[in-house]
């Protein structure tokens, strides 16, 4: 079902068409454009309310400024929906996070107007640092650069890292703050608290408004327009400012607030800032889920990413079954920590900023003093986890396993080097579906396998990652423990066991066989059952191990395995390249033994976002993939 747009909105097919409306027409293209979004996310879901807070932004941005050749970098990119619809693909907006559509985040192959690829936070402000310095060295000096950042993205180090050089680099670049007070959960810290007082102060706002009453005047000052914007600067420093402006200290100018749902004020102020040359900051106060009633006044996470709903009640659909249905592994993950830190008084966990995500938000109700959130700051969290174990704590750091990239640094230099007994539980490993290639949980598996002390562990079901938490948790002095698991449902609807101690570096074997053997590790070992089961029924008997470690490998069952298979497929949901298969060829290389190996993975190739079975279809490791794979394998003999 295509969505119609309003009148307005029906004409614009570039930032040119959008430029040929009068700014009067701009109110009633924002309400046609946030309408858009409702329509068109209630029916096919996608992210919500961070795009409805930035609606009139987008439309006065891209009314102001020469998109393409200005550049506009979407930090995140979770509120890019209107830019994106502004920007030719209003036709193809259903499409947006299916299998083969366009994407649910800016992305540069899709759209000259996406100037930079995002999808992690924090990176917006370095990146179009990076093309107004490009600018700067080749002369020229008529482009802008323009980084759009949340207030929750900000608390990101990369962030400050892009700011403190910008303060410093003379480049024509102007930051936007989107400042809303959430993230994906409600942001934390002591900025949260700064930029709570700067929206609030009644001192400063007044002064805010004369500044933006002379600069909507700036035009008629002409060549004496600099002098002027800096002596209402100074005014602001000395009498506001005592305490020091954290941008201005930057040397960045600092601008703001300004109410970010008034387009016309919008416009102005964008052309004005466009005469103000060097680096600058625009704080603009947003609403997220501004435009639509229940995200406006309901749970701010909740409408982040809401699925389908009725646009008019704001009713969420929900799944209705029929028959007990396995818990989401986050949440198993969230009771289980739980439970185990009730009787644990040394567990802590911690994550960055994805409380609700990773379901650490079940053990911040009870223990809140145990379960903390250190903002968008993975690498903070590694770290700070380092210094919990070095203390005797036990640290449950829980990361999505793309977000852990970000923190891999920390990871080898203050937990591996220092062979500390942190634990990481990595939510998203594998395919984490219509985020797309920036959220996939490709890399775990090669990335921490390759690190001296490190157990690298994945579980099969709910049971075994309850287990999997319970060893981790037992005393140890050294060692980091790695369990990565896959988003969405596990099998087991029965799942809340009692806990059993995991040998490290032991698996389990599922089904004996004959001529060939599956290997598999983590949560696609089920596709591996279906796959027995079913070949049983023809007369195949084929062999499967649940090796449950990457690292340290199960060693007598693999010695067992090569000892009576010469035939053995290996079966992993993450990268081929140096992952799980790989460990199987190098054990076989290291005893000398022989086999014909076929690895089931991710491929060395960037894949784009779809459900979790269309993107395990497309690699070759669905069902059907790996009964193909066996059938193939055993061709030969059975012709023989």
């Amino acid at each position: 079902m295509l969505i119609t747009p309003g009148k307005l909105l029906g004409q614009i097919n570039s930032p040119a068409d959008l430029k040929k409306l009068d700014q009067a027409q701009l109110v009633q293209l924002s309400e046609e454009l946030r309408q858009f979004i409702i329509d068109n996310v209630s029916v096919y879901g996608g992210h919500f309310g961070a795009s409805l807070g930035v609606v009139e932004l987008t439309v006065a941005l891209h009314y102001v400024f020469n998109t393409p050749y200005d550049q506009l970098v979407w930090d995140v990119g979770h509120q890019a929906y209107g830019h994106k619809i502004l920007t030719g693909r209003r036709d193809s907006f259903h499409t947006n996070r299916f299998y083969k559509g366009i994407s649910g985040f800016p992305k540069r192959k899709e759209s000259e107007y996406d100037a930079f690829g995002v999808g992690h936070s924090s990176t917006s402000v370095s990146a179009a640092l990076g093309m107004a310095f490009a600018s700067k060295s080749q002369g020229i000096t008529d482009k802008q650069h323009v980084a759009i950042i949340g207030d929750g993205a900000l608390t990101g180090g990369m962030a400050f890292e892009g700011l403190n050089h910008a303060g410093v680099s003379d480049t024509n670049l102007l930051i936007i703050l989107n400042d809303n007070c959430m993230s994906i959960d409600p942001n934390v810290g002591a900025l949260k608290d700064y930029l709570t007082d700067i929206t609030t102060s009644n001192t400063y706002n007044k002064l805010k408004d004369d500044v933006w009453n002379l600069l909507g005047k700036l035009s008629k000052f002409g060549k004496n327009a600099q002098e002027i914007v800096s002596k209402i600067e100074n005014g602001i420093k000395s009498t506001v400012l005592s305490q020091s402006n954290l941008f201005e200290s930057l040397h960045l100018r600092y601008f703001g607030p300004v109410d970010g749902h008034d387009v016309d004020h919008l416009v102005a102020v964008l052309n004005d800032l466009k005469k103000i040359k060097g680096p600058k900051i625009l704080h603009c106060v947003t609403t997220k889920g501004k435009g639509f009633g229940p995200a406006e006044k309901g749970n701010a996470t909740t409408w982040h990413s809401p699925g389908t709903f009725d646009k008019i009640t704001g009713e969420i659909y929900k799944k209705v079954y029929t028959v007990p249905q396995a818990p989401k592994y986050q949440d198993v993950f969230g009771h289980t920590l739980l439970e185990l830190a009730k009787t644990n008084e040394k567990i802590f966990g911690i994550t960055p900023a994805m409380p609700s995500g990773s379901s650490l938000n079940i053990m911040m109700k009870e223990m809140p003093d145990r379960a903390i959130d250190v903002g968008i700051a993975e690498q903070h969290a590694v770290t700070f986890s380092a210094g919990l174990a070095t203390q005797g704590l036990i640290p449950f750091c829980n990361i999505y396993s793309s977000f852990m990239q970000r923190g891999y640094d920390q990871v080898v230099h203050d937990v591996c080097i220092q062979n500390l007994p942190v634990n990481f539980c990595l939510d998203r490993a594998g395919f984490a579906g219509s985020d797309g290639p920036t959220h996939h949980g490709a890399y775990d598996i090669a990335f921490f396998r390759c690190l001296p002390n490190i157990i690298v562990s994945a579980p099969m079901n709910e049971v075994e990652l309850r287990n999997l938490m319970y060893t981790a948790q037992l005393p140890r002095t050294e060692k980091a423990f790695s369990i990565r698991y896959p988003r969405g449902q596990g099998v087991l609807p029965d799942w809340k066991k009692p806990f059993e101690e995991i040998k490290i570096g032991t698996g389990r074997k599922i089904r004996e066989g004959e001529e060939i053997a599956i290997l598999s590790i983590g949560h696609v070992g089920n596709y591996a059952v279906e796959v027995t089961d079913r070949l049983e029924k023809q007369g195949i008997l084929v062999a499967h191990y649940d090796m449950r470690f990457a690292k340290p490998l199960d060693e007598p069952m693999l010695h067992e395995v090569f000892g009576k298979f010469k035939k053995i497929v290996t079966l992993e949901d993450g990268c081929v390249q140096g992952g799980f298969g790989s460990a199987i060829l190098e054990f076989m290389a290291d005893n000398n033994y022989s086999a014909e190996v076929k690895r089931l993975g991710i491929p060395d190739a960037v894949i784009e976002h779809g459900e979790q079975i269309e993107l395990h279809h497309e690699c070759g490791f669905d069902p059907e993939g790996i009964e193909r794979t066996v059938i193939q394998m055993l061709e030969p003999v059975k012709s023989h």
